[in-house]
């Protein structure tokens, strides 16, 4: 690539010299490990309409269960692993996991225990997987660079997600359910030799001596530490609590999406092209913002503006629905929601870990989107399940829904305020971001 195009493609991405290797190593994890994700996701929402609608809260609860057990089991060997091996030994479970699973559904496609078995699975791999892949930024990349790039690699993410629906749907029928888990575990090996490469780069790359020096060593620790690391602090606490909003909001549009397509579109096929085409639009949408908005205003504006505006926006849509119940309503909140989420929320949520220690980067972070998430997701469920049967007031639930909103844009607010503070002091590592852009080093 000539010299001149390649400066002007640095500056269309805020991508510094130097960065490029390691910025298409991140952005290579998570199309990998999006692109086998989504491909399978629509295949477990069709799994989760097949027991009822009104029986996903006892899905919702089980998935709670599961990440509970698997929270112990993730610190042990966060504790007695280094990184790499810590990376190599949950991807590669997860890669036998979808092996059995493809087994086991190839013998038996229409065994019920197996698709409920399989949505829980999904739901602790979707956010076991995912949080650890960016434990795995937020240790590589300084702050200051993770304002930059950190939503540009993200946008690996949203181009898998777009990918695996239509890989999905082009697929499934010559490759049936069990080939599609086959070649999800293929792409989930392939996104974990990108975790490992990252990780190589910034051994040759320290940010600074100590941190080189105790790469290659266990967190150590005991397996709840990540637990007790979010008691102890307040920051961690205001994480958590985003955290418990966010999927509060997100599971009471979620269980409004099952009510809607449910009774829109009862036949199976219908709505598995329903909830693929809600997927395309997403992450079209997330993938613009990701590559050429996202880090401009995080780099600009600061973290701030990514954590509230769209709990702001998804504050607007609940009183729109609450006002006008119809799909067309949902199908454009429920896109502004989880597209602003790739693109803003999620890059904004992730920056705020990198002000803290390497333990509360792998143990308490994965605690916050595991557990956290999950028991506001369960909790919410059942919240949800009751303001339904009360009939009367349909629109009760929309209500709650906007100030539950309000409430988790309030408390980006103050972690934003909070990561700035903690970014000048000493627990934050110093920037290599610094450098101006003709320096080849980066």
């Amino acid at each position: 690539m000539p010299i001149a195009l390649a400066a002007r493609l640095r500056r269309l991405l805020n991508v510094r010299p130097g960065e490029e290797r390691v910025v298409s190593l991140g952005l290579a994890m998570f199309m990998l490990l999006f692109t086998g994700y989504f491909m399978l996701r629509p295949v477990r929402e069709v799994m989760g309409l097949a027991g009822g609608v009104d029986n996903l809260q006892w899905l919702f609860t089980a998935t709670f269960i599961a990440t509970l057990a698997a929270l112990p089991l993730f610190g042990l060997l966060a504790s007695r692993l280094s990184r790499r091996s810590l990376l190599s030994a949950v991807f590669g479970f997860f890669v036998l996991n979808l092996l059995a699973f493809a087994l086991l559904i190839q013998r038996d496609p229409d065994n019920v225990w197996t698709g409920r078995t399989f949505y829980v699975w999904l739901s602790v791999f979707n956010l076991l997987s995912i949080s650890l892949a960016w434990s795995v930024l937020a240790d590589v990349f300084s702050s200051a660079q993770a304002r930059r790039v950190f939503a540009l690699m993200a946008g690996g993410a949203s181009f898998g997600g777009l990918l695996g629906p239509l890989l999905g749907t082009v697929l499934v029928a010559p490759l049936g359910h069990a080939g599609l888990l086959l070649l999800a575990a293929l792409l989930l090996a392939g996104s974990l030799l990108a975790a490992l490469s990252l990780l190589r780069w910034r051994e040759r790359e320290p940010l600074n001596e100590q941190r080189a020096e105790q790469r290659d060593k266990p967190l150590g620790g005991n397996p709840f530490a990540g637990a007790t690391a979010v008691l102890r602090s307040p920051f961690l606490l205001g994480i958590a609590l985003f955290v418990i909003l966010l999927a509060s909001a997100s599971t009471f549009l979620y269980f409004e999406q099952a009510r809607i397509v449910a009774s829109h579109f009862p036949d199976r096929t219908t709505q598995t092209q329903v909830f693929g085409l809600l997927d395309t639009l997403v992450q079209s949408l997330a993938i613009f913002t990701q590559l050429f908005v996202t880090g401009r205003i995080a780099q600009k504006l600061g973290v701030t503006v990514l954590l509230v505006a769209v709990p702001l926006l998804i504050a607007a849509g609940f009183v729109l629905l609450a006002l006008s119940p119809v799909f067309a309503v949902f199908a454009v909140v429920m896109v502004v929601r989880r597209a602003g989420e790739y693109a803003l929320v999620r890059p904004g949520r992730e920056m705020l870990y990198t002000v803290v220690s390497a333990e509360q980067k792998y143990k308490a972070k994965n605690f916050i989107d595991t557990v956290v998430y999950r028991g506001g997701d369960a909790l919410s469920g059942w919240l949800k399940r009751g303001l339904d049967l009360l009939g009367e007031h349909p629109a009760l639930a929309m209500y709650i829904g906007a100030g539950l909103a309000l409430l988790w844009a309030w408390v980006g607010l103050r972690l934003g305020q909070a990561q700035r503070q903690r970014e000048g002091s000493s627990i934050s590592y110093a920037p290599r971001d610094t450098k101006p852009e003709s320096d080849p080093t980066g």
